[in-house]
């Protein structure tokens, strides 16, 4: 792993100092004892631990920088300046300038922390898609940061106390959304965001979010071109420095970045998939075609039950916060392999899906549309008749008529939390009395109405992807890639989320991602040709986990699935009756859905035996 760590605010002796950043330090090298760069000053420390080339120390004059990432300057007069008298340097003049303009002359992937002791100032920012975490945490006039929530609290100014309503996000989301973390008091950086700090008290703000243009312009052929050209640029750029292979999952993102990087790269590309012996789950057909149609040396590793049962606890460790997305186990075992190869960098699809309109649910919910299109008098004189209409439920048309104006009469975004699991169960059938009224079931929904709302865009799947580009991407897909690689010792980047890349999106318009219910329209006839048709046909699946299914057969994965809801249940926080419910009945009765729920508890307590118990 590598990471930042530090402070601004608190002073000592140096050798205690550098003690504490040393302990500090402890979580992000847990999985191989990355090298550590200190700096201690007056009233200041800040720590890289680094593999190589992931992350830096820099020093220019008074000002410290520690940057973790691969980030670039986007102007180039500046870009030839860093070459000559090297980045810190040039971000340190920006410095002075305003946080402001540094950040936003800074493209990349980024976690960057800047401390001028003697102005008694320092800057965190996170580039702009959230591809790397960042926490802090201010005590007093004390700035704590680091790279995970384990590091932060080791200082003694961030004290570490479990907030039960993140507990309740995360069963609710299966993660634990952004800023908020699983400890009050701590904060996470949001993508695209800075925090200044000075003199004892900080101010977050925003550098940049997404802005649609929504209007038509360039022609077909010029957009696929300017596409093309910008997809080649942002592989190649993803690939330099590092021996670099690529995911292939067989679907349309992971078979693009494999055709493309052995196009820039000159030779056939290395990919890396996985497969289960489960049919439903299993996709490995679809990552060979695409290997065959490219020519590249593919690599695939069959995922067994044993090996969920091996990495569950290590799934747990790396994770910083409860994260319940079961494919990271599958992410991290084609990590491995890539790994065992001699590959030092993988490149992943994710992010093409929240740029180009690929998610199923935005063809699902433009149909709800538009029944808010139809007359509001239409719609008073259709709700009564189609939910009174007598025998309603026995007859499909009516009760699927029923079920739609049902949904389609819910405001957006909670529309999307339809099926939500925790509100299928019930939140009062899953958590206990106690637990429950230290949290506001509310908070969920609430907070993803406040990032809903702040989206200018006009069309409705613009504003859907604005908002996935931060529940779904920076709070979930990111750092369950990003984990999983850390895991494996592999660095990863992101092709899709280069900034050109994103800013070529912004110019298409919603007829040319979502065309009808057609789905990522322009990128699919944009690579039309270039991709093999069985790929541009298939339905979006991923890195999938048969959990459920596997839970069903495999005595070593229920034995460890049981036991870790047993000690859940343990901890007062879910209803001991609700875990036998769910162990014992609803597991039989569909265990596709209901294990979802099991993985979720099972990785909240991983979460906790290697994280809480571990400290005791």
């Amino acid at each position: 792993m590598s990471g930042i760590c530090g402070w601004i605010g608190h002073g000592g002796q140096e050798d205690g100092q550098r003690g504490l950043l040393n302990a500090m330090a402890v979580p992000m090298r847990r999985f191989d004892d990355a090298a550590l760069h200190c700096h201690v000053g007056k009233l200041s420390a800040v720590a890289v631990a680094a593999t190589p080339g992931a992350a830096r120390l820099l020093r220019v004059g008074q000002v410290q920088l520690a940057i973790w990432g691969r980030p670039r300057l986007r102007d180039a007069t500046l870009a030839q300046q860093a070459q000559g008298e090297g980045l810190g340097r040039v971000l340190a003049g920006l410095w002075r300038q305003g946080p402001e303009l540094l950040c936003q002359q800074l493209a990349g992937s980024f976690a960057l922390c800047l401390i001028d002791e003697a102005a008694g100032e320092a800057l965190l920012a996170l580039d702009r898609m959230g591809t790397l975490p960042l926490s802090w945490q201010l005590s007093g006039e004390t700035l704590v940061f680091a790279s995970t929530a384990d590091a932060l609290r080791r200082h003694p100014a961030a004290p570490a106390r479990i907030d039960p309503q993140s507990i309740y996000n995360y069963v609710y989301f299966h993660m634990v959304p952004g800023p908020d973390s699983i400890y009050r008091g701590q904060q996470r950086m949001a993508a695209g965001h800075y925090l200044h700090y000075r003199q004892g008290s900080v101010e977050q703000r925003c550098y940049w979010r997404i802005a649609f243009e929504e209007q038509g312009g360039a022609p077909f052929g010029e957009l696929r071109e300017q596409f093309r050209q910008v997809l080649r640029s942002s592989v190649k750029e993803a690939a330099d420095g590092a021996r670099t292979g690529a995911f292939l999952s067989g679907g349309t993102d992971s078979s693009t970045i494999a055709g493309v990087l052995g196009e820039v790269g000159g030779a056939p590309a290395r990919t890396y998939s996985i497969g289960f012996d489960a049919p439903e789950y299993d996709e490995s057909a679809y990552a060979r075609i695409a290997a065959d149609h490219f020519h590249t040396e593919h690599h695939a590793y069959y995922v067994t039950p044993q090996d969920v049962v091996d990495a569950i606890p290590r799934i747990g460790a790396v994770f910083d916060q409860p994260f319940g997305n079961a494919s990271a186990v599958p992410a991290y075992y084609c990590a491995r392999l890539a790994k065992a190869d001699g590959i030092e960098r993988l490149l992943g699809g994710d992010g093409g899906d929240e740029l180009f309109g690929g998610n199923e649910r935005y063809a699902k919910q433009s149909v709800f549309a538009r029944y808010e299109r139809l007359p509001r008098l239409l719609r008073r004189a259709l709700e009564p008749a189609v939910h009174h209409f007598p025998g309603r439920d026995r007859l499909y048309l009516t009760r699927k008529a029923h079920s739609y104006i049902a949904q389609a009469t819910v405001a957006m975004p909670a529309r999307l939390e339809t099926y939500n699991l925790l509100g299928r169960y019930g939140p009062s059938q899953v958590f206990s009395d106690d637990f429950l009224a230290q949290t506001d079931a509310g908070a969920p929904l609430a907070s993803l109405s406040a990032t809903y709302g702040r989206s200018e865009a006009r069309s409705l799947i613009n504003r859907m992807m604005a908002l996935d580009l931060k529940i779904t991407l920076a709070d979930n897909d990111l750092p369950k890639v990003v984990k999983a690689c850390e895991l494996a010792g592999m660095q990863v980047a992101f092709p899709f989320l280069d900034d050109a890349m994103v800013a070529f999106s912004t110019r298409l318009t919603p007829a040319q991602k979502l065309n009808g219910t057609q789905l990522r329209y322009f990128f699919k006839e944009a690579l039309r040709g270039f991709l093999p048709e069985a790929i541009l046909r298939k339905q979006k699946h991923g890195f999938g986990l048969p959990f459920g299914v596997w839970l069903q057969d495999h005595a070593g994965l229920r034995e460890l699935a049981g036991a870790s809801l047993h000690s859940l249940a343990k901890r007062g926080v879910v209803r001991p009756a609700f875990i036998e419910q769910l162990l014992s009945q609803h597991l039989r009765e569909h265990a596709g859905y209901h294990g979802t729920m099991v993985w979720v508890l099972m990785m909240l307590e991983q979460w906790y035996q290697q994280h809480e118990d571990r400290r005791v």
